[in-house]
């Protein structure tokens, strides 16, 4: 099924913590796919603040399941999405 990324944000928010998968281009142009889930909370090592917000650069910190560490998951380079074992491709 085809979505946007605006659907594809509002069905990983609904996952409420659930398991999905996630295919997109990484900054230096090649292809990661990412299981990742959300509700873990990030702590700082040092205490201090991200020095952004990453909403407005259309990242989604998520916690990535096989590394067991924070990524960002960009939406402006997102392909593919899986949840549930329903297959969402981005358009």
């Amino acid at each position: 099924m085809n979505i946007t990324t605006d659907k594809a944000k509002e069905l990983i928010r609904e996952t409420n913590g659930q398991i999905f998968s996630s295919t997109f281009i990484k900054k230096d142009n090649t292809i990661r796919t990412l299981t990742a889930r959300l509700g873990k909370k990030y702590k700082s090592k040092t205490g201090k603040a991200a020095p952004y917000k990453a909403i407005n650069y259309n990242l989604l910190p998520v916690y990535d399941m096989r590394i067991k560490a924070f990524r960002m998951l960009n939406f402006n380079t997102l392909l593919t999405l899986t949840i549930n074992k329903n297959n969402y491709k981005i358009i």
